[in-house]
C-alpha cells in the first residue's frame, strides 16, 4: 500500500507545482501588463484546484507516514523504514519502481550511503521489513 500512497502523493505533488507555476506566470503577467484585467475565472480555478491537490497530497503523507515509515523525498519517491541490524539503528531504503526492499543506509548515510541489504554486517537482511505494493 505505500507504494500505492506514494505515487498518488507524488503526483498529486507535481500537479500542485505546476498549478504553483501556472499562477506565478500568471500574477508576472498582470504586474507586467499592469492595467490589463486578470483572468479571474480561470486563476479562481486553478487556486481552487491547487489547493485541493495540495490537501490530497497531505492525506496521501499522512497514511504513508502512520505506517511509521519516513519520506525523504517525495519528488524521486524515496522512502525509510527505521530498523534494527545488529542492535544498531538502520533505515531500510526503498524507492518508488523497486520492486521490494533491496536495501539499507545507516542513520546518518543517507541515500548516497546505500548498501544491497545481502552485505549487511551479518550477511542477514535486518527481521520483518515491511512489504511494498
Amino acid at each position: 500500500m505505500i507504494g500505492v500512497y506514494l505515487k498518488q502523493a507524488r503526483d498529486q505533488k507535481q500537479r500542485v507545482d505546476g498549478l504553483n507555476e501556472e499562477l506565478s506566470q500568471a500574477a508576472a503577467r498582470i504586474m507586467v501588463l499592469g492595467g490589463s484585467i486578470p483572468p479571474h475565472n480561470d486563476l479562481s480555478r486553478k487556486k481552487t484546484e491547487r489547493d485541493d491537490f495540495a490537501t490530497q497530497v497531505q492525506e496521501s503523507v499522512s497514511r504513508i507516514l502512520e505506517t511509521g515509515c519516513l519520506i525523504k523525498d517525495l519528488d524521486e519517491g524515496l522512502v525509510d523504514f527505521p530498523s534494527l541490524l545488529n542492535g544498531e539503528e538502520i533505515y531500510l531504503c526503498w524507492k518508488l519502481g523497486e520492486k521490494r526492499i533491496e536495501f539499507w543506509h545507516g542513520v546518518q548515510e543517507g541515500y548516497a550511503g546505500r548498501k544491497p541489504l545481502d552485505d549487511s554486517p551479518s550477511n542477514e537482511p535486518p527481521p520483518g521489513p515491511p512489504r511494498v505494493h
